[in-house]
């Protein structure tokens, strides 16, 4: 017997085969109704008005501290990497507000000029390479350089930092949908980012500077209200969330760009749009696919009441091609959120008290990006026509991107440099 269509729809989205392109079964889905039952017992919240309900209640959570997360059956709070971001108030609401002083517009601003320096470095040492890997050579190195300059780790270990976060990326899909030695991946690593920091914060006692782990281990060393397992939890989130979500993001953009030629001639065009091409591609083709909460008490969504303890898995890509919110949702459009009031809000940082605390520092990042490839490299080509894709199905982005640039002016035919150091293999 055929499974029933609604369960088989959410097989349809899980599918390894589909990753490429899961947006026919998220639309699928979204038919369905605004609520779909899936074979790990919550219910996907498939409308963008919904997902927008969900995201800014405070009482719906994570429920780990409470004991009630069916996502993750008997898993403690403090055994989830970067735990405080699943934590709910009022626990959250005290390490947020410690952390949320990385994040400040003064903050992104003294960042901005090491991030166009080192897009500007990797991109020109690129130009006339055969090949070059988009993701592991430009869009990796970015965002690390960034987090560590922040955090005041040591640029050279971002190799290791890279294996740990893939581990934890995996790691965020739903337990029943991961094998034995994924959970064990998952710990492993985040033992290993444990003391890895542990170790940088007991240098950064010793001697102090002005990054922030000086600053959260002086709060410590203060008495205040921070512990160990807190700093060190909020330090991997810190880089795992600053890290593996907007090398996903800049791979996608950039293919998503390849993909529809008009648009990217009309940024080359006019670059001021790149804001808003920014907040369109967030919106088309989001890192973070889904996430999850659970009723803290009774609450009423579509019609149906959820009892404390019942669990929603939010589809934000799909929120995001909503057509009852988003015009033509499935084309890519880089004029949607040029001008105020231009568009509706796009779900790609979530909503609420776990709003993302870093939005602003990776809109950064990705609108220096695209414009350094823009103005630097204005011939690029894509030579995958099908690059493959992580395994990960909550984060979801490519596992490489080869492409070759060309500055402006290259001659079409010209024949690239026999030998080119490829950027990203060191940090110079």
């Amino acid at each position: 017997m055929p499974a029933p269509e609604p369960i088989q729809t959410v097989f349809d989205m899980l599918s390894p085969e589909n990753r490429a392109n899961p947006y026919p079964y998220y639309r699928a889905a979204r038919e369905l109704g605004p609520l779909v039952p899936t074979p790990l017992g919550a219910h996907l919240v498939t409308g963008h008005d919904d997902c927008m309900t969900v995201l800014s209640d405070p009482r719906w959570g994570h429920g780990y501290s409470a004991g009630i997360s069916p996502i993750r059956p008997g898993v403690a709070a403090d055994d989830i990497p970067g735990s405080f971001i699943r934590m709910d108030p009022p626990e959250h609401t005290r390490l947020r507000g410690l952390v949320s002083k990385a994040f400040t517009p003064r903050e992104v601003v003294r960042l901005r000029p090491l991030v166009e320096r080192t897009a500007e470095h990797l991109v020109d040492r690129a130009l006339g390479s055969a090949e070059f890997d988009l993701v592991s050579d430009l869009a990796a190195v970015v965002p690390i350089t960034v987090i560590c300059e922040l955090l005041g780790a040591p640029i050279e270990d971002y190799q290791r930092f890279d294996a740990w976060a893939r581990a934890l990326a995996r790691g965020l899909d739903p337990d029943a949908l991961l094998s034995a030695d994924e959970l064990r991946d998952r710990a492993t690593a985040a033992a290993a980012f444990g003391e890895y920091f542990r170790g940088l914060v007991a240098e950064r006692r010793a001697r102090p500077g002005p990054d922030l782990i000086s600053q959260l281990a002086a709060i410590d060393d203060a008495g205040d209200r921070i512990t160990e397992t807190e700093l060190l939890d909020i330090c991997v989130l810190l880089l795992f969330g600053g890290y593996e979500t907007t090398v996903h993001m800049t791979g996608n953009m950039v293919l998503a760009l390849n993909r529809h030629p008009d648009q990217l001639d009309l940024l080359r065009e006019r670059p001021d749009l790149i804001p808003a091409a920014v907040d369109e591609l967030l919106r088309f083709d989001p890192p973070v696919q889904f996430t999850n909460r659970v009723a803290l008490r009774e609450r009423r969504l579509a019609g149906r009441v959820f009892a404390r303890g019942e669990a929603v898995v939010i589809l934000i890509a799909g929120a995001n091609r909503d057509p009852r919110v988003f015009p033509d949702p499935d084309r890519l459009d880089v004029t949607r959120f040029a001008g105020p009031g231009s568009a509706p809000r796009h779900l790609a940082f979530g909503l609420g008290a776990h709003f993302c605390l870093g939005a602003q520092l990776a809109r950064m990042e990705l609108e220096i990006v695209l414009a350094t490839l823009l103005r630097h490299a204005p011939g690029l080509t894509v030579l995958d026509p099908a690059p493959s894709y992580r395994e990960t199905l909550t984060i979801r982005g490519l596992r490489s991107l080869r492409v070759r640039l060309e500055a402006a002016g290259t001659r079409p035919d010209a024949s690239p440099a026999d030998q080119t150091e490829q950027a990203g293999r060191s940090v110079g």
